[in-house]
Order: structure tokens, then C-alpha cells, then sequence
């Protein structure tokens, strides 16, 4: 059995997936770019500050299902160019205390609306 997962305020799917699907004590996170909650509006000021939104969304999608970053067994990041990859560890570290899940992080030659960073979770209560 599954349960989607839409958080209030959270942006609207850009397309047709879930937000967050938990099934089987484990929940999956869609990729989140930095959409400003349900503004359509996008965080680009810089790649620390887009990479924050984009975590920021993630943990709404964690919140929406009772978890924390602390939930998170496994992320991954994909980037316009992996020019961004300094800029994105140090903002992306600072949502782990501890052992941060684990990940790849890989350049990808398009990403939506132009963005510069997707990152996508499972969580695991």
C-alpha cells in the first residue's frame, strides 16, 4: 500500500508525479528544484542560495511526513555543471548532524525550468 504525500504550501508538481510516496515504512522523495513554496516563482540568486531552497523544500516533504533529515538514507544530486559541486556539498552539509545519507552527485545536461540543482531522497522511518 501507498500514501502520497502533498505538503500544504509546498509547490505545485511541475508534472505528473507525487511530491512523496511512502510505502512500506520508507518514503520517497520526488526531485525538488528551488521552487518557492506555490509561487512558481524560483530561487536563483546564487547556487548556495538555490541549493538551500531546494533542501528547504525537501524538508518540507519530510515534516509532511512526520521524518527529519536525520530520516534520510539516501539522496541524490544531479547539477547543471559540476562547477557547482563545492557550492552544493557546503550548503547540503548543513542539514546533516551527523552520518549524512548516502548519495551521488552527477552533472546532467538539462535539468527543469533551467535550474541549476535536483536533489531527490528516500527516507526511511
Amino acid at each position: 500500500m501507498k500514501h502520497p504525500i502533498f505538503p500544504e504550501g509546498a509547490a505545485k508538481p511541475l508534472a505528473p508525479y507525487t511530491p512523496a510516496i511512502e510505502a512500506n515504512g520508507m518514503v520517497f522523495l520526488s526531485g525538488q528544484i528551488a521552487l518557492i513554496g506555490d509561487t512558481g516563482q524560483l530561487q536563483m540568486t546564487s547556487i548556495a542560495e538555490e541549493t538551500k531552497q531546494v533542501m528547504e523544500n525537501l524538508g518540507l516533504l519530510l515534516k509532511a511526513a512526520g521524518l527529519d533529515f536525520s530520516h534520510l538514507v539516501k539522496c541524490t544530486i544531479f547539477m547543471s555543471s559540476m562547477d557547482h559541486y563545492g557550492a552544493v556539498n557546503e550548503v547540503y552539509g548543513k542539514y546533516f548532524k551527523d552520518a549524512p545519507p548516502a548519495r551521488e552527485a552527477v552533472a546532467v545536461a538539462g535539468l527543469p525550468r533551467g535550474v541549476n540543482v535536483e536533489i531527490s531522497g528516500i527516507a526511511c522511518r
